[in-house]
This record gives C-alpha cells, sequence and structure tokens, in this order.
C-alpha cells in the first residue's frame, strides 16, 4: 500500500505477487495488485482481477475499500453498489456497511435506493440523520421525477408525513431536520405552514446563518404576498443595520405595494404580525431621511441610506411624481455622495446604476463640479495637474470612469481622443509612484487609466484608424509589465491578438490567468474560438483538453459533493449540487468543444481511411447517434468578463447575447452534423452487396446511406437558417461576443465543397449496388461532380492569397481572414481526401473484376467504364493543387521571415521612447504567430499530399 502511495506502482504488484505466492487467497494482496496494473494502464487486467474477488463476495474491511478506490479510478462506481449489497446481506447489522451501501447509491443516484436504505439504517440504529437521509431522498426523486404531479402527489406528501411523524414525537434535534422541513412545504407551496414552522418553537433551531429566520419568513410572506408582514419586517431590519441594500429593495417594494392596493391598518390592533407599517410616500420618505440623520452618527461611513433615497426617488421619477416630495435634485445627491465617497473604488459602480436620473444637458457641468473638488496640484514638470496621494487619484479616476459612461469621450473628434489618450497615460505613469511598494500580485492603482485610454484608441480603431490598434497593444504591454497579474490587461490583450489574427500570445496570456475550475466552462470560449481557427493546432487540441478535462471530472466531483452534504446534513445544498451538474452537462461551450475536438483529431490524425476507421472507432463516434442536448443548451459563457465603461446604448445588450446564442447553436449544429456525416464515410465500405439482393435492407446496410442521406438533408436545412441568419448582418460590440467562424465558411466557398462532397458519396455508393453495366448516366453525374469539386477548390484557393501581414504607409495591417481561409481549405481537402478514399475502395474491386474477365476472354480490349479515368483525372488534379497550395505557403513563410519590421517607423510621432520597445514587441509576437500558423498549415498539407499519392487504382 506504501508503494501505491507514492505512486511506484511496478514496485507494488511484484510486493503483492511475493504475498499472493505464499497466501494465494488474500484477497486484499489482489486487489491492491489490480491498483497497481490499473495505474500502469493494464485496465483490463485489473478489472478481470479485481471481479475475480468480487465474486467472492468479501466482507472483510480492507478489500472493501480497495476495490473501492479501484472501481472509482475506473469510473465505475456502479460495481460499488453492487460489493457492498453482497456484503450487506453477509453481515445484515453493521452500520458502517449499510451506510458506505447508502453512500454508493448516491454516486449513481439511486435515489430510491437510498431511500430503503436510508430506512435499513435507521432500523439497526435509530440515529436521525439516517432517518433524514431517507427523507431526503424522497425529496431527490420527487425532484428528478419526469412527472410533475407525480411529486406533488405522492412523493413530496409522503416525506412531509416522515417528517410530522418525527414533529409529534418531539425526536427533531438538528437545524438541518428543519431545513428540510420547510424546504418539503416550500416545494409542496404549502406557504402558510411553512411560515409557521419558521416562526414556531422549531424555528429557533435556525441560528447557522445571519438572520436565516427572517429571511425565510420574508420569502414566504413575498410568497403569500403579506405585503404589511414584507414591509414591517424590512423595517425592523433596516433599523439593525441600514446598511443592508436587499431590505431597502423589499422596503420599497412593500411600500408601492400598499399604496397601490390603499392598504389602511385595522383599527384598534397591531398592524401586522411583524409589527409597524409605512403605507404611505410621506413615511418613506421620513424613514429614509432619518437613516440619513442616524448615518452621521455612526463611527464609519455607510453608503446604504445615501443609495436608498437615489433609488427612491427613481422609483418616484418612474410614478411620474417626485418634485412635491422635495427630496433633493439628484445631481445635488450624487455629488454629495462623491464628496463622501469618492475616494473609494465602488464609488463608481454605485452612481452607475443612477446616471440615467441626470439630464444629458448637464453631464459637462456634473464632470466639472467634480473635477473642482478633486485636490490636484500642477507641479513644474508636468504639464497637467496631477493627484498627491492615492485618495486623490481614486477619486479622479471615479470621474474618468463617469465622464467614459456619460459618452463624453464618445462624442470627441479624432484628434481631442489622442490627446485625453496622452493625458491618461501620463496620468498612469505619475500613479506607478503610488504603487512601488505593491507586490507582483497586486494590482497598480492607476491601472485603469490605462486600460481607458485603450478603450478610446479601440473607438479610433473602429472609426478606420489603422495604428491605433498597435497603440492598444502597446500600451497593454507596457500596464502587464508594470501589473502582471492584472487579469483586465490579459483579457483585452487575448481579445486584440485574436481580433488580428494572432494566437501565439494568447496561449501564454490564457495560462497565467489560471483559469480555474468553472472559468474553463465561463471564459473558455476565449482561446476555443480562435485556436484552430488561426492554424495553431497543437495549442487548439491543447486548449480542448483544458476543458473537457474539467466537464469530465465535473461528473466524478459532483457526486463527491453531494456525499458530504448528506454527512452534514447540508440537504438544501444537494438540489443546487444537481442543478449545478446538469448545467455544465448541457453547457453549450461543452457541447462545442467536444465536437471541434473530434473533429480536430480527425484533422490530425486520420490521414488514409483506415485510420480514419480506427480514430472513429477510438472515439466510438457512430453517425446515428447524437449527444448534444439541443433542448436543454445552457449559454454559460461570461460575456462581460472584460470590464467596460460604455454608455448603455453601445454595450453589451440581452439582445446580442439572444443572438450570439442563436449564432453558436446554429454553427454547432453544421459541425456536429458534418462530424456525423464524416464518421459515416467506413460504415459504407465493406458491404458490397450482389446487385439487387432483397436483403440489403435486412442488413442494414442501406439503412447506413439512409442515415447519411438524412443527416445530409439536415446539413443543407442547417446551412439554409445559417445564411437566413447572417443576411441580419449583425454587429456585437467590439468586446461582446465574438462572432463564429460560420459567415467566413460560407462566402470562401468551403461550405458549398463539403455539402458536394457528401452528395458525392451518395452517388458513389448507388455505383456500388448498380454495378458498372447499365450505369453509365451515374457515372457521367460522377465525372461532373468530380470536375466541379476541382474547380470549386481552385476557388477556395484563390480566396487565400494574398499577403497575411502588409506594410502600407509605415503601419502594418493583417488579414487573419486568408489565415481562416486557408484553415478552412485544409479541412476541406482532408474530407475530399477521406471521400476519394471511400470511391476508391468502391472502384478497386470492380478493376480487378474487369482485369479477370479480360484475362478469361483473352481479349486486348475490354473498354474502360469512363468513371476510371474521372476518378485518376480528379485525383491527379488534387494533387496539382495541393502541391501549389504548399508551395504558396512556402512563398508565405519566406516573405514572413523577410518582413523587417524594426524598420517600420510608426509615424506616429506620439510614441515615447519606453514605448517603442514594447511596439517592437508586439510587432514581433504577431509576426511570429502567424509564421507559426502557416508552417502548422503546411505540414498538415504535406501530409494529405503522401495521402493523395496513395490513391491511384
Amino acid at each position: 500500500a506504501d508503494y501505491l502511495d507514492n505512486g511506484n506502482n511496478k514496485m507494488a504488484i511484484q510486493q503483492a505477487d511475493k504475498l499472493l505466492k505464499k497466501h494465494k487467497d488474500l484477497h486484499c494482496a489482489k486487489v491492491l495488485k489490480a491498483i497497481g496494473l490499473q495505474r500502469t494502464g493494464k485496465q483490463d487486467e485489473a478489472y478481470a482481477l479485481a471481479q475475480e474477488v468480487a465474486a467472492l463476495e468479501p466482507t472483510d474491511d480492507n478489500s472493501l475499500q480497495a476495490l473501492t478506490i479501484l472501481y472509482r479510478e475506473m469510473h465505475r462506481p456502479e460495481l460499488v453498489t453492487k460489493l457492498y449489497e453482497a456484503a450487506v446481506k453477509k453481515v445484515p447489522n453493521s452500520e458502517e456497511y449499510h451506510s458506505h451501501l447508502f453512500m454508493a447509491y448516491a454516486r449513481v443516484g439511486e435515489y430510491k435506493k437510498m431511500q430503503q436504505a436510508g430506512m435499513a439504517l435507521y432500523k439497526i440504529v435509530p440515529k436521525n440523520p439516517y432517518y433524514f437521509w431517507s427523507v431526503m431522498s424522497l425529496i431527490m426523486q420527487s425532484i428528478s421525477a419526469q412527472d410533475e404531479n407525480l411529486s406533488k402527489t405522492m412523493f413530496l406528501p409522503l416525506a412531509e408525513r416522515m417528517v410530522e411523524k418525527m414533529v409529534k414525537e418531539d425526536k427533531i434535534e438538528a437545524e438541518a431536520e428543519v431545513e428540510l422541513y420547510y424546504m418539503i412545504l416550500e416545494r409542496l407551496e404549502k406557504y402558510k405552514e411553512a411560515l409557521d414552522v419558521v416562526r414556531g418553537k422549531l424555528g429557533e433551531k435556525l441560528t447557522s446563518e445571519l438572520q436565516s429566520r427572517e429571511n425565510k419568513c420574508m420569502a414566504m410572506y413575498k410568497k403569500l404576498c403579506r405585503w404589511p408582514e414584507c414591509n414591517a419586517l424590512s423595517r425592523r431590519l433596516l433599523l439593525k443595520n441600514s446598511d443592508d441594500w436587499q431590505f431597502y429593495i423589499t422596503y420599497f417594494d412593500s411600500v408601492f405595494q400598499l399604496i397601490d392596493e390603499s392598504w389602511t391598518p385595522p383599527p384598534e390592533e397591531e398592524h401586522s404580525l411583524e409589527g409597524e407599517v409605512h403605507y404611505s410616500i410621506e413615511q418613506a420618505v421620513k424613514f429614509i431621511e432619518e437613516r440619513i440623520t442616524e448615518e452621521s452618527k455612526s463611527s464609519r461611513p455607510l453608503r446604504g441610506p445615501y443609495l436608498a433615497k437615489l433609488e427612491l426617488i427613481r422609483r418616484l421619477r418612474y410614478r411620474g411624481c417626485n418634485d412635491e416630495y422635495k427630496l433633493g435634485d439628484p445631481e445635488e445627491l450624487m455629488f454629495q455622495y462623491f464628496k463622501k465617497f469618492g475616494d473609494k473604488p465602488c464609488c463608481f459602480t454605485d452612481l452607475k446604476v443612477f446616471v440615467d436620473l441626470l439630464p444629458s444637458s448637464q453631464y459637462t457641468k456634473f464632470i466639472s463640479q467634480l473635477l473642482e473638488v478633486i485636490p490636484l496640484s500642477a507641479t513644474a514638470e508636468s504639464e497637467i495637474a496631477l493627484p498627491a496621494d492615492i485618495k486623490a487619484l481614486q477619486q479622479h479616476l471615479c470621474v474618468v470612469q463617469l465622464s467614459r459612461l456619460l459618452g463624453i469621450y464618445h462624442a470627441m473628434d479624432k484628434k481631442q481622443k489622442l490627446t485625453v489618450v496622452r493625458e491618461l497615460m501620463l496620468r498612469y505613469r505619475h500613479g506607478l509612484e503610488f504603487g512601488k511598494s505593491c507586490l507582483k500580485t497586486e494590482l497598480q492603482f492607476s491601472d485603469y487609466y490605462c486600460l481607458l485610454a485603450v478603450h478610446l484608441l479601440l473607438d479610433l480603431w473602429l472609426e478606420g484608424e489603422e495604428t491605433a490598434v498597435w497603440q492598444c497593444l502597446t500600451l497593454l504591454e507596457e500596464g502587464l509589465s508594470h501589473s502582471p497579474s492584472n487579469a483586465q490587461f490579459k483579457l483585452l490583450l487575448i481579445r486584440i491578438y485574436c481580433r488580428l489574427g494572432a494566437f501565439e500570445p494568447v496561449a501564454e496570456l490564457y495560462s497565467s490567468l489560471d483559469a480555474k475550475h468553472i472559468q474553463h466552462d465561463t471564459i473558455g470560449y476565449l482561446l476555443t474560438r480562435y485556436a484552430e481557427a488561426l492554424g495553431h493546432y497543437a495549442a487548439a487540441s491543447q486548449s480542448c483538453n483544458f476543458a473537457l478535462r474539467f466537464f469530465h471530472s465535473n461528473q466524478k466531483d459532483t457526486s463527491e459533493y453531494i456525499i458530504q452534504a448528506y454527512k452534514y446534513g447540508a440537504f438544501e445544498k444537494i438540489p443546487e449540487f444537481i442543478a449545478f451538474r446538469n448545467r455544465l452537462n448541457s453547457s453549450l461551450h461543452f457541447a462545442q468543444v467536444r465536437t471541434e475536438r473530434m473533429l480536430l483529431d480527425l484533422l490530425l490524425e486520420a490521414n488514409i481511411s483506415t485510420s480514419l476507421e480506427e480514430s472513429i472507432k477510438s472515439m466510438s463516434l457512430s453517425p446515428e447517434e447524437d449527444d448534444i442536448p439541443w433542448k436543454d443548451l445552457r449559454d454559460n459563457r461570461d460575456l462581460t468578463v472584460l470590464f467596460n465603461w460604455d454608455p448603455k446604448d453601445r454595450d453589451i445588450s440581452e439582445e446580442h447575447r439572444k443572438l450570439s446564442l442563436e449564432e453558436e447553436t446554429m454553427w454547432l449544429r453544421i459541425r456536429s452534423l458534418t462530424l456525423r456525416l464524416v464518421s459515416g464515410l467506413p460504415t459504407l465500405s465493406h458491404t458490397i452487396q450482389p446487385k439487387n439482393s432483397e436483403k440489403t435492407a435486412e442488413n442494414g446496410v442501406s439503412s447506413k446511406i439512409d442515415t447519411i442521406r438524412s443527416l445530409l438533408q439536415q446539413l443543407e436545412a442547417a446551412v439554409d437558417s445559417g445564411k437566413k441568419f447572417l443576411e441580419q448582418k449583425i454587429q456585437y460590440p467590439v468586446l461582446g461576443p465574438p462572432p463564429t467562424r460560420m459567415a467566413g465558411f460560407f462566402s470562401n466557398g468551403s461550405c458549398q465543397c463539403q455539402t458536394s462532397l457528401f452528395y458525392l458519396v451518395s452517388d458513389i455508393y448507388e455505383l456500388d449496388t448498380n454495378g458498372l453495366e447499365d450505369s453509365a448516366e451515374i457515372q457521367e453525374r460522377i465525372g461532373n461532380s468530380f470536375k466541379s469539386l476541382v474547380e470549386r477548390l481552385t476557388d477556395l484557393f484563390n480566396k487565400c492569397k494574398g499577403d497575411l501581414i502588409e506594410v502600407r504607409d509605415g503601419t502594418l495591417k493583417t488579414h487573419p481572414n486568408l489565415l481562416e481561409n486557408l484553415v478552412f481549405f485544409v479541412e476541406t481537402i482532408s474530407i475530399a481526401l477521406w471521400v476519394s478514399s471511400y470511391c476508391d475502395s468502391v472502384l478497386r474491386p470492380f478493376k480487378s473484376n474487369l482485369q479477370k474477365k479480360k484475362k478469361k476472354k483473352k481479349e486486348s480490349s475490354v473498354a474502360m467504364p469512363p468513371v476510371f479515368t474521372h476518378f485518376l483525372d480528379y485525383v491527379t488534379e488534387l494533387q496539382t493543387l495541393t502541391s501549389n497550395v504548399i508551395d504558396h505557403i512556402k512563398g508565405l513563410e519566406i516573405i514572413l521571415t523577410a518582413l523587417k519590421l524594426e524598420e517600420l517607423s510608426l509615424k506616429d510621432t506620439l510614441l515615447l521612447q519606453e514605448e517603442k520597445k514594447f511596439t517592437k514587441t508586439v510587432q514581433g509576437k504577431v509576426q511570429s504567430s502567424y509564421h507559426h500558423s502557416v508552417q502548422e498549415i503546411g505540414e498538415l498539407l504535406k501530409k494529405r499530399l503522401d495521402t493523395i499519392k496513395k490513391l491511384k487504382i
């Protein structure tokens, strides 16, 4: 066992063998040996050994534990349940084995059996937790039941009765048990009863979370629409803590609900269960003013009361009344708020919510009013007034962020924008003095200045200013050198490099972000969208692996979390874990990565038809199966991960999210159908039926071609809806979701090529079943297909021609679309080869039969059917075309190497000396990345060329 712990698996196997020589039937040694075998990659041997032991139904603890570990490593948790079912039969009174059995069921989600195991445990050892494990398993059956009715009429009422029995017998001990009772009543929509539980004696046990009882009561009051109670309770809680924002929201919601219902307090008695109720605007105004007065006496400043006043103004305005309540002018209130909290980074995000209270004519005045109160002092060496300490710097930063948000910078012309960029960079560099003592992992105080400058330059770039984008990269690289853990710099660099078509620097930037766990799903799209599209195949398969590793381990991890939740009685977390698991399993990104990963593997590994077949087998792919949950796809991407200070009309909207999801789903459908069509190719060969045989339908072969034909129809439909979608010409914001590769796929002709290749498969199959004799028409059709395919592929190649990086008037311009076209070309040529090798497998037997006939008849001239010459010409032309593309790529490599970037005077005198070295770095990175892409594409095409040369029938 020690050897296994230290990872020395071979020694472990040797030691186990020694022991087994002496004691032939030592179960535990056998299992430990099996673990060693499993870890050295001998899965089948390990499994056989384990099953030997399992068949003997061991009951010693060591063997059971060791087998559990082994099965877990094999990802076969269902075998653990069988193991403990046998052990429990032999040792029926063991608490330990029963609880292991329960946990084994929990791992595989067998809720009904969990319920029975829980009760069996409770019978042996009447401990409360076991009883409630059983109750929770009933709730889980109700959650997982497809039939809503069944869960409300059977599982939940049964769970409720089980808990009520314990309540009546006064056996409720722990907080978790009350939580569980509350959870059942809530799911049964018995809100009144749930409220009574929380307010009653049982509710006293709810102590582990702050305000747990109050929050639960509030939730029930809302469900029951008991607004007087909502109001009184939130009022009471705000008196205790006037900084708790959620209760301000409930307070306002309930006041306005009561006003709309014209509620009045009952005479002679309490207003409500929770005490006094406010039911008019006057009372609300007075209450908020009192909170502000109270705040001025408190030892530390609280933001809540001031923001609540702004919130109240906003709600009153929305209702069309405000001025009569004399709450003050929002502009003045925000100004006072800034004076009080302007040196806190949260000041901007607080005010951002309320800027729409300002009339747009007041924006400039408002900003200059704020600037006047910041202590800035002019120095001899700089032309602008600078902050003397961090507080003043924070205040100034807040104003700059507000200026951007109010659209003041957007309205400027090019010259003004550049002046602002200069000023922001000056302030940025000056601010670095305050952060000299910062650790490498801390951000510099002035980082946002740099980020804002880059946003302004991005505006200029989108307006057609080509140099601006290089300046963006330059400033970001400079920023990163001072603040190496600033994720915003890295994310923005990633987006811009990708827009320019350079993937090489991105891989390193992304790995330095050190994305953890769920982030592979939320921001993984930044990598996977571009890696393969820009020809970095190795990096692409690595980035798919990162994501897939996370998604696959999620299954295993979640069941561990669920088991811990049972052990510690955190029942309300269990449905959350399950929802989390489902959300990840139906993640859009997961489906995309799975599909692209398989296509990529086929591209990289499958050169000839036999290896195509092996690759497809090893991925257990089949054209009939579709494992993507189309109806439930969840878009888990975090599209707001990049900070931005744009006004609402320029920011990413709900509409953008919806359209982006629609586009991603369409593209995924096209890719998934392509993958399934390719995986159907090997199933067609090896099944040559005699002509007109009646058996074809039974043998399931004709159904194989039917599958392919139906997939082709689906692909046509998907392509049509994709084209319709693109007609809308949607422009996402520059930092919004990146568009898919769909537009390029259609416009460069890859789509037409790939579809016609799959149609060709159908024709060849027809030729295969009809034979050569009376198939002149099919042969001609195939010949024409070959011709038009070569024309289309040549067209596609023409769209790849041109310089990838060109120098115009001293500035660089990159052409990432040429790179994307080349990548599509390689993919299309690969599909063409897989289809050709299917043609080859059909035509070869025909040819050898013809030659046999020739020998029999001893005639010199058996006419060769035209399809052979068509195919030979086609293969020869493919070979020539591929050679031409490889030469073109060699040419690109030479040009890229010869490009002397240093000589580019970026004729922008705005660049300082220290910026020049970053400009050099940036351009070098882009150049090297393009070089790398071209090399990888070239290598792959050379492999394809070798394959073509083998295709001579």
